[in-house]
């Protein structure tokens, strides 16, 4: 039987199919190379080829050169909440603040601009290199936080911090500033220290400010009740919106966090009566909004402040520093005698300091004051109070006692305080009472604007002239923290009818008022401003 020699299946001859296929796929890889600029991103096609990122590419490098210059970005970036410049003209971040405070800060839709610091310097590589751009796009204010990047070579998130809207407002503040319309804020340099030093800080006005308070109402646990006006049912609240501005320069704006790092391993200890204590709760509430975790911002006793305790430390973990208070109404010694009838006087020795002043010895700031017990009771009519030598005076001039009781502070300052030592003397806080003293029906209810002309605002107590001459003429080394001037005008800033908590519909007695101390947040909060602006001026 015969065999055929063809094939069951006979191939097929084609010349056409394989350079047609391999046209084919040259076109396909073509149009894929070349027109993915084009095409959506995430189309599942590319997933190996583009970074799914939250940024959007222009133009990236090509060249090995230019892939080089482009490496920092592809590195962790770290977060920038306090820029600074380095010695070759770079910016950089410093690490003095932490993560958290940044993030909080960050309240508005923003878009950054990032560049390298090895970024090409010719123009012909400027121009054909297009900027990495970071642009947030989140809807609600509520999940505003870090922006994640994810780097094109790498698949390890980097933070990126993004400037919060005071930051970002920091220019046009610096511009406003040039202009004589608002205070700086910032870093002070040493220029800027200088003009400070040459300024009379103490002589200008109030302006309205609507970025005041620097701290909420009802936020600070640290304000007792007597001064805790808004909470205790003051129905005003333009009260606190108002800045202390000297007519010869701008203040730096308070920063909490920068004062606690000058107080840094220090003690600032304030020393008075309770204008002193009233001044003391007003620096805790300024400086709690430096601190971001408050638990580690505590009074080391535990106590609660009260007009009732006469001394308090508070520490500030972070910085191991303290700030404390000291009651000492007079500076001098408070006594008692034993009269013939077996009866008991208080008397004051005007020559011997006050006992408490073996605390004073310890710190490295102080502050103290005297004033408003001089002017009331056994003080002001000196009946077989004044005692001096061992010798307590039948009738005693209140002036002249006040000034020997200043002298015997002044030199125990110069003998006993090192000349390092940073010495504050408040001056005396202005009253507003009309028809009487606090004790006999003077009130200052209904105030609620700042005098704008009036006898009152030129006014300057006596017991001011006497510190002054006082501090002359022993060549004591003190700052006079002169706010009598400023206090003057604000016969809207005193408790009046709501230094206490009137709840369950009680009816706020106006039998007595309180016109001689401030709400809180309030008026002193500028003498601490003020005291922030002398650290600075000296750059201690």
């Amino acid at each position: 039987m015969a065999t055929s020699s063809t094939p069951a299946f006979p191939k097929k001859r084609n010349r056409c199919t394989l350079p047609t296929l391999s046209l084919f796929l040259l076109f396909f890889f073509c149009l894929f190379f070349f027109s993915r600029r084009v095409l959506e991103p995430k189309l599942f096609i590319y997933r190996d080829f583009i970074s799914q990122t939250s940024v959007s590419l222009l133009s990236p490098p090509r060249s090995t050169e230019l892939d080089e210059k482009f490496d920092d970005l592809r590195k962790p970036v770290l977060s920038v909440s306090n820029p600074v410049e380095n010695v070759d003209g770079n910016i950089t971040s410093s690490s003095e603040f932490s993560e958290p405070e940044f993030q909080e800060e960050i309240n508005e839709k923003t878009t950054v601009d990032i560049s390298s610091k090895s970024d090409p310097d010719d123009k012909t590589t400027q121009n054909t290199t297009a900027p990495l751009f970071i642009s947030s796009e989140i809807e609600s204010q509520e999940n505003l936080g870090e922006i994640t990047v994810e780097p094109i070579s790498s698949k390890e998130k980097t933070n990126v911090a993004v400037l919060s809207k005071s930051d970002l407002d920091d220019k046009n503040r610096e511009k406003q500033v040039e202009e004589g319309d608002t205070e700086t804020e910032g870093v002070v340099d040493n220029a800027m220290a200088g003009k400070l030093r040459n300024c009379d800080i103490y002589k200008g006005k109030w302006v309205r400010d609507e970025g005041y308070p620097l701290y909420g109402p009802g936020s600070c646990p640290y304000v007792d009740e007597a001064f805790d006006c808004q909470n205790n049912g003051r129905p005003d609240s333009d009260y606190l919106k108002w800045r202390w501005k000297p007519d010869e320069c701008h203040l730096p704006r308070f920063n909490a966090t920068d004062f606690l790092v000058r107080l840094r391993g220090k003690k600032l200890m304030l020393v008075g009566d309770s204008m002193n204590r009233n001044q003391f709760e007003s620096l805790l509430c300024l400086l709690r909004e430096g601190v971001p975790d408050k638990s580690k911002m505590y009074e080391i006793h535990g106590y609660k402040i009260t007009k009732g305790r006469g001394y308090f430390v508070f520490k500030f973990e972070d910085y191991n520093c303290t700030v404390e208070f000291v009651r000492s109404h007079f500076l001098v010694r408070e006594g008692v005698r034993i009269n013939a009838q077996g009866n008991s006087n208080p008397t004051l020795s005007i020559d011997r300091i006050d006992k408490t002043a073996r605390r004073w010895q310890g710190a490295d700031i102080l502050v103290f004051n005297t004033g408003h017990w001089w002017t009331h009771g056994k003080t002001s009519r000196g009946k077989n109070y004044y005692k001096e030598h061992g010798f307590v005076y039948p009738r005693f001039d209140a002036v002249e006692a006040y000034r020997r009781a200043i002298k015997t502070w002044a030199t125990w300052i110069k003998k006993n305080l090192a000349k390092e030592k940073l010495v504050f003397y408040r001056g005396y806080s202005s009253a507003h009472f009309r028809g009487g003293d606090w004790d006999s029906g003077g009130s200052c209810n209904g105030e609620t604007k700042p005098v704008v002309t009036g006898a009152i605002l030129d006014s300057y107590p006596e017991k001011m002239t006497i510190v002054e001459d006082v501090i002359k003429e022993t060549h004591v080394p003190v700052v006079l923290l002169n706010v009598t001037h400023l206090t003057n005008y604000r016969k809207d800033g005193h408790p009046s009818v709501y230094g206490k908590n009137v709840t369950a519909g009680k009816k706020v007695s106006t039998r007595r008022q309180d016109c001689s101390h401030w709400c809180l947040p309030g008026v002193p909060d500028a003498w601490n401003e003020l005291i922030y602006t002398t650290l600075v001026a000296r750059q201690t």
